[in-house]
């Protein structure tokens, strides 16, 4: 499944049916991820909100019809900036951001490339291996967890190219908190069956969301062409379609289609059906959705997406982890003010 290296637009039509297959799979609804968006109506059916995205709808004479958003039309970007607040970020941005993530992880001075201008639009990899903190081993930062929200096509995991300009980044300078992984597995690991093992673990460890169906696709693209590449320059071939298959099956777990506000497949909240006894015909009512109605994310009732936990070994509800991370910030807040409360106490007590 060579692909032209100067194309960043991943044809469907080169990629095997059965990976492509895997990567329209939606874990949650166990049907395909589907368009959530208007943009692709006038195609006919097959291609209006709620349809599943097909093999054949982005195929063949459709195969053009899912490309990166600097290849969209002008005013197709314009609108879904619009509708759906469609903005993506540059390259240098990532990097700037992404290099703040890696704040003690990394041994002081240590960074995976510096700037060549004050901006920092600008940028060169550094060409020693990367050493670590104190206490941080380079597993420990393979297996950090990382999510891009509102993913796009996964600008801030994989920087394949530059989601603005739409130039392409050699895999020496890329940026992405997924790049950085590989990167630290290939100077760490010299056995090819350890180093897939621990490019596993880094795809296992990286998630993102977004709720447009092309997007999800295209994130889900250039996920799997980055394994297909990083293995072509460590190894000097291409890996086995079984290798792909693994790494696909991890991505379409990983990059999923959700509504963010509400932790639920985009537009699958429902009115709940109230029956009211009366002497004569029950009155139906149809109240909306408690979570739309009262603005809290843990109240919707749409279909819950579900993630892996690949640790466990099973899938969870994404709502459980924000309830979780929820409880936990709150109980560090708690206990933030009550360490305040018993140093003012301490001083009080020091005072004649």
């Amino acid at each position: 499944m060579a692909q032209d290296k100067i194309e960043i637009d991943i044809l469907e039509d080169l990629l095997p049916t059965p990976l492509l297959e895997i990567l329209l799979q939606d874990h949650t609804t166990e049907k395909n991820i589907f368009w959530a968006c208007n943009d692709y109506e006038e195609l006919g059916p097959g291609y209006s909100f709620s349809d599943p995205i097909t093999l054949d709808a982005i195929r063949g004479e459709h195969g053009r019809v899912i490309m990166p958003r600097v290849m969209k039309h002008r005013d197709l970007k314009r609108r879904r900036t619009k509708e759906k607040a469609e903005i993506f970020t540059p390259a240098w941005v990532c990097n700037l951001q992404c290099n703040c993530g890696d704040d003690g992880y990394l041994a002081e001075g240590v960074s995976f490339n510096y700037n060549l201008d004050a901006e920092g639009r600008e940028w060169e990899a550094t060409s020693e291996p990367i050493r670590f903190a104190e206490g941080v081993t380079w597993q420990d930062y393979i297996l950090r967890t990382c999510m891009e929200i509102t993913c796009g096509e996964a600008p801030y995991l994989v920087s394949r190219y530059d989601a603005v300009t739409g130039e392409l980044i050699p895999i020496y300078k890329r940026i992405g908190l997924l790049d950085r992984k590989l990167r630290v597995v290939s100077e760490n690991v010299s056995d090819r069956a350890d180093w897939f093992v621990w490019v596993v673990k880094s795809f296992q460890s990286v998630y993102g969301y977004e709720w447009q169906g092309d997007n999800i696709l295209l994130a889900r693209e250039n996920m799997l062409y980055t394994f297909i590449e990083y293995y072509r320059d460590r190894w000097g071939e291409e890996p086995t379609l079984a290798e792909q298959t693994e790494i696909a099956e991890v991505v379409a777990w990983n990059i999923f289609q959700m509504d963010g506000l509400k932790f639920v497949i985009p537009n699958s909240c429902r009115q709940v059906i109230r029956v009211e006894p009366t002497l004569g015909e029950p009155k139906v009512e149809y109240d909306p959705c408690p979570g739309c109605t009262q603005d809290d994310p843990l109240l919707h009732n749409g279909l819950k997406v579900q993630i892996m936990d690949w640790q466990k070994g099973k899938s969870i509800e994404f709502q459980k982890v924000y309830e979780k991370s929820k409880n936990l910030r709150e109980h560090e807040q708690q206990l933030e003010l009550k360490q305040q409360l018993e140093r003012k106490q301490r001083l009080m007590r020091q005072q004649p």
